[in-house]
């Protein structure tokens, strides 16, 4: 089955995020866990938006690597049931931590689309020991899909 709609919309620019390597990894990625039918939404922004977003959505005025704002179950799912969401990606934060993992910007964006898709679709790794433990393995096997890099791991 062909996904129907991914929406990417780069507001910052770095060298390495191409928004057609975006797209084939979320499609990878959707067709992997199962909603390759379904449409998401991802903005790749700066710390200043993604900190605006975090203060209102989640009461922390820092900004943070990445947002998911999940509709598949939620009163939005009646209106679309095959939107899983928007996820938003902080491109400054994701390069300060691929400098400090040592992995490349283009790998990190991948971790934390993976991050952000999961929950988008109801993993929570902040639910218990469980429930983290499962979001890693799924990270894990997903990473391993899409990356060349063997020693890439997941955050």
């Amino acid at each position: 089955m062909k996904l129907k709609k991914i929406q990417i919309q780069i507001q910052m620019r770095k060298k390495g995020i191409l928004k057609q390597t975006i797209n084939n990894k979320t499609k990878q990625i959707l067709s992997a866990l199962g909603y390759e039918n379904n449409e998401i939404s991802i903005v790749m922004t700066g710390d200043n938006e993604i900190k605006k977003l975090n203060n209102k959505f989640r009461g922390i005025s820092k900004p943070t690597n990445v947002l998911a704002f999940p509709m598949l179950n939620n009163d939005f799912s009646l209106i679309n049931p095959e939107l899983l969401g928007d996820i938003v990606i902080s491109v400054e934060t994701a390069e300060k931590e691929a400098q400090k993992f040592g992995i490349s910007l283009g790998e990190r964006i991948s971790q934390l689309l993976i991050h952000g898709i999961l929950h988008l679709i109801g993993f929570d790794h902040e639910a218990g020991k469980l429930n983290a433990d499962k979001m890693r393995k799924k990270s894990l096997e997903l990473i391993q899909l899409i990356e060349k890099n063997s020693n890439v791991e997941v955050f």
